[in-house]
């Protein structure tokens, strides 16, 4: 899954959101991209704003699974951010501890702080249907949708992942 430039932004209560697309390795190649939304927020010493880049692997079918039920992220987090560019890769995992997902963020901005947050991703079906008449679950599940079902503009994700995951 990618994440490109969500928003995070906190004053002791904080928020944080973006837009991204998930692609899942088939046997023959790659799925089509899938859209999602992510969201959350967290409460705790902090103050700030930044914007991230995220990766996220999905380790295994069940964490894949995982991702797709459940939605759900809860767990703490110290960062700081400041100036052009920070790096941070983490283990993250769901509430049952399961979803074995790592992590790498590049993040812009000025924030610091330690908080108690959560994060939800969500299928974004008004994208998913308008694309593909199908649920992201639909795309990337066990009958995925093949990366060369998807338009030609974003057949393009599917080639770039296939280069760099060789």
């Amino acid at each position: 899954m990618v994440f490109p430039g969500a928003l995070k932004v906190g004053f002791i209560v904080g928020g944080q959101g973006g837009s991204g697309v998930a692609i899942r390795r088939l046997d023959t190649g790659w799925s089509a991209p899938a859209f999602l939304n992510m969201g959350g927020g967290s409460i705790g010493p902090q103050i700030g704003g930044q914007k991230t880049d995220y990766v996220l692997l999905i380790m295994n079918e069940k964490g894949l699974r995982g991702l797709l039920e459940d939605k759900f992220e809860v767990g703490g987090e110290g960062s700081v951010s400041a100036g052009p560019v920070g790096r941070t890769a983490a283990a993250s995992t769901n509430v049952t501890l399961d979803a074995e997902i790592l992590t790498y963020s590049r993040s812009r901005g000025l924030f610091a702080g330690v908080s108690l947050k959560g994060v939800v991703i969500t299928q974004d079906e008004d994208m998913n249907q308008a694309i593909y008449k199908k649920s992201a679950k639909q795309i990337l599940g066990g009958a995925a949708v093949l990366s060369s079902d998807a338009p030609a503009s974003l057949q393009i994700f599917a080639k770039t992942v296939s280069n760099y995951s060789k």
